[in-house]
């Protein structure tokens, strides 16, 4: 998880994730140019994500919001999505990065819990992310250089996944 100064422990952000050559930090810096991308014309709140594949590859994605809130698009679904759209079918790790100021900000005085100093997915992204990879790391990033590793499970304890026909 985290440390007190919002930095990962127990977890090498600089170890390879499998055999894909691709490290935790990697997978975060392209979070963060991802939420560079990203479409908040109306909120300001920039999201990016990125989700690493078994093959290695990388797929992008940044929050695209909508006048119509409820046709937002969170940017780890816009990832996930990306990837399965590419005929991908498994995740292997997801990172998010977004700006989590205002949560230090008004829970620091609350002794908040480790990962409520980070922007998580919402419940959506959860299933989202579980579906395809319900063993995946997840990283969240926080715009200061914070980071907490934690994975799909414990973001969706007690997740399901259908059988699906096809895979």
């Amino acid at each position: 998880m985290t440390g007190a100064s919002g930095t990962a422990k127990g977890e090498d952000l600089h170890r390879e994730v499998g055999d894909t050559g691709v490290t935790l930090e990697d997978l975060v810096q392209e979070a963060l140019a991802a939420r560079e991308m990203a479409y908040a014309p109306h909120s300001g709140f920039k999201v990016g994500a990125a989700v690493l594949t078994p093959g290695g590859r990388i797929y992008r994605g940044a929050n695209v919001e909508s006048a119509s809130y409820p046709l937002t698009n969170c940017a780890e679904r816009v990832a996930v999505q990306k990837a399965v759209s590419e005929g991908e079918r498994s995740v292997l790790a997801v990172a998010v990065a977004a700006d989590a100021s205002y949560l230090r900000s008004k829970r620091a005085a609350q002794g908040p819990a480790e990962l409520d100093l980070f922007v998580t997915p919402c419940g959506a992204c959860r299933q989202v992310i579980f579906e395809f990879g319900p063993d995946a790391v997840v990283v969240l990033a926080d715009l200061e250089g914070g980071r907490c590793v934690t994975s799909a499970r414990r973001l969706l304890p007690g997740g399901f996944r259908l059988e699906a026909t096809e895979r």
